[in-house]
């Protein structure tokens, strides 16, 4: 079988003849595949995704789906697997249903069930920079979800990921009517974000030449490669092993309100905050992702470091890159600085932490109550207690007050196998005249991966 594959890079080296560099909208019309074996017809659309505009011709739609051709997971798993996939991340979809289950009944494969689309880019592209090749799982109802991230993270810094996108909405199929829109329009999504694709493979033939694709392009580009899963794709796989790590009794995790001074004028600045951060941590086996904003323009005007990450859009996705980078690379110690409109925006994220994360793992959450690089609109953080959040969610430590001794009080705190946490209320304002970094996000990344050691 053919596979047609929608790529945007003409630069692309690849050892394969199926590869396709269109120069304006591919049409290409339906084939018809025999199968010997079965003497079944078996209907092959190609790209595009077939559309109200250019439906598929009604024979061929009542037989289409008669008959599946499948794979099992464990080919394409095990093929992934030789090629350094051990990292997946993702939301189910009943469509991966088989694929996930295999992944997590083998313990030397590393799965995260992430609360949303987004975040599972996020933390597939910590685990990609700690050098752990990963691969991302979605329904493509939740790619809009993913659309920040993947435009903003994985393509500024250049971090290949390999998605795995399922087609709800498929004209082949009687679908739910909120996946009909979607269904029409997924490959014209990730091709507006320059994001090449094919289909998932469904004969064993086809798996290595589309895995072989997709990892040349990821490496020499540096960016994301799709595969658009049908349904019916993979045969069922029994989970046998519980998908989700089992904690300790959560009843350690403690909140100290001792650190509120309730004098708002007597509270601290960002800048003074973050350099206390940086006197705080030894930059030789600890690293320092800053959320987007401020936030990263102060840590840089701060202290420019090759320890220091500074994010740039994505915003909501440091906690989660976070997490993926500390749980990849374990001899690290990942400290994240967030904001409060960065984790109000994914706070799904918490609970993902607090139920994968380890004690190399200190998330700092500077409040100041404003969206402050846009103008200080206020945020709804006054009302929230991201402590008792973290706490319920599983965090080891959990610290909340106006005080900066909390700082030093978080980083000699013992959390155990558990992440910690502290909630800083800090004033708005910005320094005057405040610098953005003089090197690319690209540079800062390398520079980065070059400090801990990773390809």
């Amino acid at each position: 079988m053919s596979s047609e594959v929608g790529v945007l890079s003409s630069n692309l080296d690849v050892p394969s003849s199926n590869l396709h560099v269109p120069s304006s909208n591919l049409d290409v019309p339906s084939s018809k595949v025999e199968v010997s074996s079965s003497k079944v017809e078996v209907i092959i659309v190609s790209s595009p995704i077939p559309t109200p505009q250019s439906p598929i011709p009604t024979p061929y739609l009542k037989n289409c789906c008669k008959f599946l051709i499948m794979i099992q997971a464990e080919e394409f798993v095990e093929a992934a697997r030789n090629l350094g996939f051990g990292w997946y991340t993702g939301v189910p979809c009943s469509f991966l249903t088989p694929f996930i289950n295999y992944v997590i009944n083998d313990v030397q494969l590393k799965y995260i069930s992430a609360a949303n689309e987004g975040d599972a880019v996020a933390i597939a592209a910590g685990a990609a920079i700690a050098g752990k090749p990963a691969v991302v799982m979605m329904q493509n109802s939740g790619l809009g979800n993913a659309v920040n991230p993947l435009t903003s993270l994985t393509y500024i810094f250049r971090i290949p990921l390999l998605l795995i996108c399922t087609l709800r909405g498929d004209r082949l199929l009687q679908d739910e009517p909120q996946h009909q829109l979607m269904g029409q329009i997924t490959d014209k999504l990730l091709q507006t974000m320059t994001i090449p694709w094919e289909f998932f493979p469904t004969d064993t033939a086809e798996i290595e030449p589309v895995l072989q694709r997709a990892t040349a392009y990821m490496q020499q580009e540096r960016r994301p490669y799709a595969l658009i899963m049908r349904k019916g794709a993979i045969a069922p796989h029994a989970l046998t092993r519980s998908s989700i790590p089992e904690r300790e009794n959560s009843n350690s995790a403690h909140i100290q309100q001792s650190f509120f001074r309730d004098n708002k004028e007597q509270r601290i600045s960002r800048s003074e905050a973050l350099t206390r951060i940086v006197e705080l941590i030894d930059p030789e086996n600890t690293v320092v992702i800053a959320t987007t904003g401020y936030t990263g323009r102060e840590l840089f005007a701060s202290k420019d470091s090759a320890n220091h990450l500074y994010m740039v859009g994505s915003m909501g996705c440091a906690s989660s890159m976070g997490l993926g980078l500390s749980l990849a690379r374990p001899d690290l110690k990942v400290v994240v600085i967030d904001g409060d409109g960065a984790a109000l925006m994914r706070m799904g994220n918490f609970a993902t932490i607090g139920t994968y994360g380890g004690a190399n793992l200190t998330h700092i959450l500077l409040d100041n109550q404003v969206h402050d690089s846009t103008g200080a609109q206020a945020t709804v953080s006054a009302n929230i207690s991201f402590a008792k959040i973290a706490e319920a969610c599983g965090y080891g430590v959990t610290l909340a007050g106006d005080d900066p001794a909390l700082l030093d009080a978080l980083f000699t705190a013992d959390a155990n196998t558990r992440p910690k946490f502290a909630h800083l209320k800090i004033r708005p304002g910005t320094l005057e005249k405040l610098p953005r970094p003089n090197l690319t996000p690209e540079a800062v990344l390398q520079r980065f991966m070059k400090h801990i050691g990773s390809n």
